[in-house]
């Protein structure tokens, strides 16, 4: 007669076995038999007693070696012989015990048959060509466009994760139907989840969906806000409007009536304005004085500009660091107008790196404004920048901005803008032959 259950209750009593029954349970997921050597570091007189009572040794070192065959023969000298290792092993911690390349094999055949399971439920839904079903199987195949994010969810909750998976493939299918119309973000996510934040930028089904979309579309994946807005507002979902928005003094937009009069009267009263992604959807150009658009990063540099140039018509913009879809608009109509755009930012890591991105984006239409070398030692601080940051130093493809980023490296410190306000006004007025 088996008396695996009895010595497992044994065992489990007496916590002098604790570690030593997790250290036999590695052994066997990693052999699937009773193999290898064991060792115990930093064990109690009580550990050292009742494990030797077992194997016939006196341990003696705080730190003991035996063998997983020296302990199972041990056991089948005591009272519960014979006795099966692995069911002792179950028994004891009350689960089914596996070797490591079963558990492997049995959480893939789970994966697949997750996704089986998403494929069928689709099929009672959807139209064959539905783009649901290729992202899916891509998913599978290919191991990319959201899979790691949908295993993530996967082995924390398997029931979230289906529906996770279910609701960013209704999404697809959603949108796919839409045909590009548009709507609200917040509307589209209370009619697919019940919750208007469920798609909300940096949520787990945001991530997913922007993944699908981009499989869909054949987009990059996109890294800075405003990307992802321009993802999502390519499949007609169009996020907070007014939130995304933009400080300007001197901006003249038109719509198909004309110029705007709200904006017209900014300029004749000469007072700074906000422009918000909201505003710029019935604008159909934007005019800037003398073609020159001077845009700054940081608002106390705009307003210092704007007091001292009031009084002429130049066009100045503050974008307030990384750059939101509201300033994308405007700059574009400008450059569709023929406009030069001269920015400055901060010289350092993330300042540059917007400029970069610019320049990047925009190509020629974008001139740098006070972002040299010689700029830098102009503007440079006390501040110090961390490793993290001079890191990012290195990636800039300008060649203006890459040979500043080396004098940045050299000195390890940032250059700010408010330390060059006579050198920007100064060449604002110089432009204006002032």
């Amino acid at each position: 007669m088996c008396n695996n259950r009895e010595c497992a209750t044994y065992l489990k009593k007496n916590k002098a076995y604790n570690s030593l029954m997790k250290q036999l349970r590695k052994k066997w997921e990693s052999y699937g038999r009773i193999a290898g050597s064991i060792t115990l570091k930093n064990t109690s007189e009580e550990e050292r007693r009742a494990i030797g009572g077992i194997v016939g040794k006196t341990f003696s070192d705080e730190t003991i070696k035996l063998t997983f065959k020296e302990f199972e023969q041990g056991l089948q000298k005591t009272r519960f012989a014979p006795i099966d290792m692995k069911l002792v092993l179950e028994h004891y911690f009350e689960s089914s015990l596996y070797t490591n390349q079963e558990q492997r094999d049995r959480t893939q055949m789970a994966k697949r048959e997750f996704f089986n399971r998403l494929e069928a439920y689709f099929g009672e839904s959807a139209e064959k060509t539905s783009i649901v079903f290729s992202w899916i199987r891509a998913l599978q195949c290919e191991k990319k466009y959201g899979y790691q994010i949908l295993v993530k969810e996967y082995s924390k909750d398997s029931e979230l994760a289906k529906t996770l998976a279910r609701n960013v493939g209704k999404a697809l299918v959603s949108l796919e139907a839409m045909d590009g119309e548009e709507c609200f973000l917040a509307v589209f996510s209370a009619r697919i989840s019940g919750n208007p934040h469920y798609f909300d930028r940096g949520t787990t089904a945001a991530q997913l969906l922007t993944h699908a979309v981009c499989f869909w579309k054949n987009y990059d994946a996109p890294r800075l806000a405003y990307e992802w807005r321009e993802c999502m507002q390519m499949v007609g979902l169009v996020s907070d409007n007014i939130a995304s928005m933009v400080h300007g003094f001197g901006v003249r937009l038109e719509t198909k009536d004309g110029l705007h009069p709200a904006y017209e009267a900014f300029n004749n009263k000469k007072e700074p304005c906000v422009i918000t992604s909201e505003n710029m959807k019935s604008i159909i150009c934007a005019k800037a004085y003398n073609n020159k658009v001077y845009v700054v990063e940081n608002e106390m540099v705009f307003l210092h500009l704007v007091e001292n140039v009031k009084q002429y018509d130049v066009t100045i913009l503050c974008t307030s660091g990384q750059l939101r879809v509201a300033a994308f608009q405007l700059l574009e109509a400008f450059i569709s107008s023929g406009a030069v755009i001269y920015y400055s930012g901060d010289l350092d890591s993330e300042g540059m790196d917007i400029a970069d991105r610019l320049w990047q984006k925009y190509g020629d239409a974008i001139c740098l404004w006070r972002m040299d070398t010689e700029a830098y030692y102009k503007s440079i601080s006390e501040e110090s920048l961390s490793d993290r940051q001079l890191a990012k130093l290195e990636q800039f493809k300008n060649t203006i901005l890459h040979h500043t980023a080396e004098s940045v490296s050299k000195e390890k410190h940032p250059g700010y803008q408010e330390n060059m306000l006579k050198d920007l006004l100064d060449d604002v007025l110089s432009a204006l032959n002032i």
